[in-house]
């Protein structure tokens, strides 16, 4: 730890209380109490999409009810495991397998103790004999309250744990807007493959209205899919082409088959049914995967995002372990546009791509920069005063709209560098 910083039991810093247990007369009691488990304390972060409820007598109920600000530290599991409650609702409980720490003495920043144990469970070591190896791995109230942790002055808690909440923030933002981008390509392609992009009147087919310059064709005319190749799980240890199966990238070969075209497209046969890979490059097509063979003059990155649209799960057989059989959906009827319509309609796809795969790269440099920063700070090796963490603001998320069939962009996907 910091050798600068002064050292004290976490039991002279925490009043430790305890959790309700779990029993047959809290299960059917009547009046319940939302209450927290191991599994809805994360690091430095609560999951609250699952709470549980039980009844807890009345005069039990103060004592373990939270407040803003308590520190919640897991028994078992993850032991050592801590986030802060912040009062999220109004009324919550905790289970045994919780800890409750609240503050005794005045000089006490509970956030930066979440980032501490993180540091101390996660990196440092500090803490491995803590919990009880004998049986099922715990910490006990007693062994919790003797862990010695460090004390610094109050205004430097507070800074450290700032700096690191504002990493923290800066990489839930960027994970809400990957998701958010994600939802916005599920919706795109739902419009753009069922209206197009240049507005046009609809004309009725046999699977339903389309815009009048396209064509209703089976599947195995817009693109003909091939099983891939058998090759053994030692064949694929040295080369430089990847091996490409239905969960994507399984190896490396020195060639790859005869006559694949490229840019190739994949869709899990096996495994990841109905997973959409797409090749820019030389690969080799596992059996685990079909293949495009032919894409009969239409684009093949439209193709990809079209089959990554389709639902292959209804052509799945077996009970065990689910295939696809090809000859089950090649005369299935679908609706595709003009060649030129399909690279524009691929081109707005790729671009959203684009922007969720940089928020996402984005992301995980900044949780390895969180994890630097909690073990150089921890350790001493920086202090808190020298960060300029200016930098972290994320940009706001793009807006994307379809208006009479084009689609629009209110902020240039491409403006943002990783």
């Amino acid at each position: 730890m910091n050798e600068s910083w002064p050292s004290r039991p976490l039991g002279e810093l925490f009043e430790i209380g305890a959790g309700k247990t779990m029993s047959a007369a809290a299960r059917n009691g009547v009046d319940k109490t939302p209450f927290l488990r191991t599994s809805n304390v994360l690091w430095d972060e609560l999951d609250l999409s699952s709470v549980d409820e039980m009844s807890i007598p009345k005069h039990e109920l103060p004592t373990k009810l939270l407040q803003r600000g308590d520190l919640l530290v897991c028994e078992g599991g993850e032991i050592g495991r801590a986030a802060l409650w912040n009062g999220e609702v109004e009324t919550m409980s905790f289970q045994n397998h919780l800890h409750r720490l609240r503050p005794i003495v005045k000089d006490v920043a509970p956030h930066f103790y979440v980032y501490f144990l993180q540091s101390a469970f996660t990196q440092l070591g500090l803490f491995e004999g803590a919990g009880n190896k004998t049986t099922i791995p715990n910490l006990s109230r007693n062994r919790l309250a003797a862990l010695e942790v460090p004390h610094p002055p109050l205004d430097e808690q507070g800074a450290i744990a700032a700096a690191l909440a504002q990493v923290r923030e800066a990489i839930r933002v960027h994970d809400q807007i990957a998701t958010a981008t994600q939802d916005l390509k599920r919706s795109a392609m739902h419009r753009l493959f069922t209206r197009g992009l240049r507005g046009e009147a609809q004309k009725e087919t046999e699977i339903g209205p389309m815009p009048e310059s396209w064509r209703v064709l089976p599947l195995a005319r817009v693109v003909l899919l091939k099983r891939g190749f058998d090759l053994p799980l030692s064949r694929r240890q040295s080369g430089d082409i990847p091996v490409l199966g239905s969960n994507g990238v399984v190896g490396y070969h020195n060639e790859s088959p005869a006559d694949i075209p490229i840019p190739g497209v994949l869709v899990g046969r096996s495994g990841s049914v109905g997973r959409v890979s797409f090749a820019t490059e030389k690969y080799w097509p596992l059996n685990t995967a079909l293949f495009a063979t032919d894409f009969f003059g239409n684009d093949a990155n439209f193709i990809s995002y079209f089959l990554d649209n389709f639902d292959f799960s209804r052509f799945a057989q077996g009970v065990s372990v689910p295939t696809l059989n090809r000859n089950s959906f090649a005369d299935v009827p679908v609706a595709i546009p003009p060649v030129n319509e399909q690279r524009q309609l691929a081109s707005i796809l790729e671009a959203i791509d684009r922007k969720i795969d940089l928020h996402r790269r984005k992301r995980a440099a900044l949780d390895d920069l969180f994890k630097a920063l909690l073990h150089k700070l921890m350790t001493g090796e920086i202090r808190v005063g020298e960060l300029d963490l200016s930098a972290l603001s994320p940009s706001a998320a793009p807006t994307f709209t379809l208006q009479n069939g084009r689609a629009t962009f209110q902020k240039t996907l491409e403006g943002d560098q990783p």
